[in-house]
Formats: C-alpha cells, structure tokens, sequence
C-alpha cells in the first residue's frame, strides 16, 4: 500500500516487534547509530561554540553589537525556545507522518539555519537563526529517539539510548577545541573565525543528511498506519542481513499482537492516556528532565564567564577546559550505559541523579570556600557530570519507551519541551545574572539550585522509574491500537485478522 489512509481499519496479527528486539547485534544496527546518533554530535557542537565564543563575540571588532551576556543569556534562551517548540511542532507531525520523513526535514531546518548564522551582521540577525537552529533540533529529539527506540533490540536498549544522547559530548569536544582555534587571532580575524564555526556545523549536516537517507521507516510505524507490507519487507531485509553476516540462521520470534491500524490519534487520547492511564509516568519524566537541565544550565551556560572571572583564564583558552568535561560526560553514557540494561532502570536512573546532585553541592561548599583552583574546579565539574550525563539520557531513554506507540514522538517533545523550557529557558537567564556578578555567593547559589532539583528528581525516580530493561515496548506500554494481548507464540509477518 502506498498510503496509510489505504489501510487503515483492518486488524492484524502480527510478529513483527518480536522479531526486531530477538535480532542479534549486527553491523546494520551500527547503521541507525551512526545515521541517527550523530546529530547529537552537532547539538553538542552548536551549544558548546556559542558558550566558548560569548567573550569574543563581546568584543570590538567581532562583527556583532552584542554582550557576553546576551550570547549567554538570550541566545541562549531562544535556542532553548526553538528547541521547545520545534519538538512539539515536528514531534506531533512524527506520529503522523512517520520518523523517517521527519529526521530529514528537521535536519534540514537545522542545517540552512546553523549556515545563516554564520552570517550574522546584527544582533537580531544572531537571534533569529540561533531560534530557527533550535527549532529544527528540538524536532530532531522527538523523530530520533522514537526511531531509535523502534529499530533497536530490547536488550540493547538502554545502552545504545544512553550512547546515543551522550554523544553530544563528542560534539562538545570538537566544539571546545574547534573554538580554541577558530577565537585564535593569529589564525583568523576577530570577525571571521566564530562565523566558520557555524559553517562547519552545516557542513557536517550536510554529511549527516546523505548518511541518514539509508535509515529505513520505523517497521513498528508502518504496521499501525496500515502499511504492513512495507513493515515486512523492511524487516525481511534487515533479518536477511544479519543471517548473512552471522551464516546461521536467526531464532524464533517469541510472541506476537493483534492491532486495529489507524491513520492518527487525537490530542485529547493522547492527554488521556499521557496525565490519566499513565500518571506516575508523567510524574517521571517531568521529574527527570527539569533536574537534568537545571543542573546542566548551571554548570555550562556560565562555565566560560567562571572561568575568566573568578580564575583569570583567558577567553580563548576556555575551550580546553570545556574539553575535559565534554570528555568526562561523554565516558558517564559509555561506561554505565551496560547497567542500565543489566542492574536495572530504577537504581541505576535514581543513582545517577542523586550521586550528580550530591557531587555538585560539594564542588558549591569547595568553590565557596575558595580552595579550588581553575584545574580543580574542571574536575569536579568533570565527576559530577560523568554520572549526570548518564542520568540525563536516561530521561530520554525513559520518556521514549514508557508511554504508547502511537504517542510516542509527542510523548518526548511534550517533556522534552515542558522540562527543557521550565530549566532550559530560565536557567540561562537565571544563572547568566547569577555567574555574571563575580560574587562567590551568587555561583555558589547556581550551583545549589542545580544540585537540589537533580537529588529531587533522583528520589522520584527511586520510586517510579519503570523497570523496563529488557522488555519490548509493546510489554511495556501497550499500544493504543492493540484489540488482544501479546500471546506467546511466533507467527511469520502480518497476517489480516
């Protein structure tokens, strides 16, 4: 079938989701990785270079009027509002058009308004296109993760989730050292090099755009929006792969479902099932996301201005130190991610926010009492964020898997989107008048309100976060279209009821 409005109001049967998550670890898997992973990478970039660049932006001959202030605190906010709203936007257009289409288009956006950045001739200019880049990545977490979720075996899961949204940090290397050379005046003029930072971040778009055509239409999508034809021939080819590459044949699927297809679902069903059927959920996730970006805007939306205030570190050096804890966030996903699918959900979500939050109110008490040099303080950043990045991808992790197929996408923005704008928003502008002072008392205050909602966040999750490792999403939450139980016991493709 071409369309999903061709198919819809059949019921079938089918062993379609069994046979994804019974699939071994292959080198196809390694494809959505890279192909879907990698846009966090120029997330990462994107938030990193407009943090170290703020002190050179301020000055004369950069090419722009603006402050330190207003990159770190404005700018940033606005990215932060793209980012909100163009995760509710695409994220309802994702459960209706599909994840595919959507992780093109939204990269698109991206790309053409990171590039427009690079031309900013007034402040305006900056602000637009720093909502416009936000826009489109904010757009980027609803169709990844669903995606990602949806292609990838139930017990890699986790891990590779975690993986994924922690490879931010790699972007945030390559941001911090990118920035080192592109702010060096000896290299290039006061006016250039921050402007070939954001083409850059285009260009690597580009790449990334031509890489992810060969990532297929989520099979699980397909089957509810009446193209079961198309699930199968995807999933037929992906299980053909794998069986080549391992030169054995693949076991049994265990279990299959009974679905009703349906073109979409309505605001109000998805309310429901979100805030009515699903409340301690909804509890979670905002819990996690308004303590994972709280601390983070604490941290490293003034990390720059802390620096060179408080430690006289020179603008253009900042970025060293960003790289150490860039370093230190991405090794948190990739070391403890494993546990996450073997220890479990609860403790491990609960653990790392409590250990994060707890760490950084001792690097407050240490800061406050002036024993911590520049190289100090980057460590202690760099142990509290080990764990919290770890943490923080796993609001991800959590928001994409505990609520129903159908709302999947909408399920991510709308928390992305809610926790992201009630921390994301007004942290920067909170912590920017608070890191900006030069008064301990005020850093040390941002550190603490970040510290506190991560530890209160981390004692929701001890007692709701969802033991879900392991576990299909159809166990999981069960999709709204679903007329039977999963039974157990394996039938080939979809068959009409």
């Amino acid at each position: 079938m071409t369309t999903a409005e061709a198919e819809t109001g059949r019921t079938v049967t089918t062993d379609i989701p069994a046979r994804l998550d019974r699939l071994p670890w292959s080198r196809w898997h390694w494809t959505i990785v890279i192909g879907l992973g990698t846009v966090w990478i120029l997330d990462g970039l994107e938030v990193t270079v407009v943090g170290n660049i703020a002190p050179r932006l301020s000055e004369p001959g950069s090419g722009l009027p603006i402050t330190s202030g207003q990159v770190t605190g404005l700018a940033a906010a606005l990215y932060v509002a793209g980012a909100c709203l163009g995760a509710l936007f695409w994220g309802r257009l994702t459960d209706r058009w599909g994840r595919k289409k959507l992780f093109m288009i939204t990269l698109a956006v991206y790309l053409a308004a990171t590039a427009l950045t690079a031309f900013s001739f007034h402040t305006w200019w900056f602000f637009l296109f720093r909502f416009l880049t936000g826009f489109g990545i904010g757009g980027e977490y609803a169709a990844i993760n669903s995606a990602i979720d949806e292609l990838i075996p139930a017990q890699y899961r986790g891990r590779v989730d975690l993986m994924i949204n922690g490879s931010f940090w790699l972007g945030a290397v390559g941001g911090s050292l990118l920035s080192i050379v592109a702010l060096d005046t000896a290299i290039f003029p006061a006016d250039v090099g921050w402007r070939l930072t954001f083409a850059l971040g285009a260009v690597l778009a580009l790449v990334i755009l031509l890489v992810r055509r060969h990532v297929p239409e989520s099979p699980r999508w397909l089957l509810i929006h009446g193209r079961d034809d198309e699930a199968e021939r995807i999933v037929s080819s992906i299980e053909e792969r794998v069986e080549a590459e391992r030169d054995e044949p693949l076991p049994r699927p265990e279990g299959e479902i009974t679905i009703r297809q349906r073109r979409s679902v309505t605001f109000v069903e998805i309310g429901r099932t979100v805030f009515s059927k699903y409340r301690r959920r909804a509890i979670l996730g905002f819990s996690l996301f308004i303590g994972q970006a709280f601390l983070y805007n604490a941290i490293t939306f003034g990390f720059g201005a802390i620096l060179t205030t408080f430690y006289d570190v020179p603008s253009g050096n900042t970025g060293y130190y960003f790289a150490v804890i860039a370093v230190g966030n991405f090794m948190g996903p990739l070391l403890l991610g494993r546990l996450f699918d073997t220890v479990g959900r609860r403790i491990m979500i609960s653990s790392t926010y409590l250990l994060s939050g707890i760490l950084l109110f001792g690097t407050a008490w240490l800061f406050d009492q002036g024993t911590l040099s520049a190289g100090t303080l980057t460590a202690c950043w760099c142990a509290v964020l080990f764990f919290a990045s770890a943490g923080a991808s796993s609001a991800y992790l959590t928001v994409s898997e505990v609520f129903p197929m159908e709302t999947r996408a909408m399920s991510i923005a709308f928390f992305y989107a809610l926790g992201t704008a009630a921390g994301g928003i007004s942290g920067p502008l909170l912590f920017a008048d608070l890191t900006e002072t030069g008064k301990v008392g005020d850093t040390v205050l941002a550190f603490q309100i970040g510290a506190a909602l991560m530890c209160l966040a981390g004692l929701v999750a001890a007692f709701l976060a969802v033991r879900a490792e392991r576990r299909s999403l159809e166990d999981i939450a069960r999709p709204l279209t679903a007329v039977t139980k999963p039974a157990r016991a394996g039938t080939a493709g979809a068959t009409e009821a």
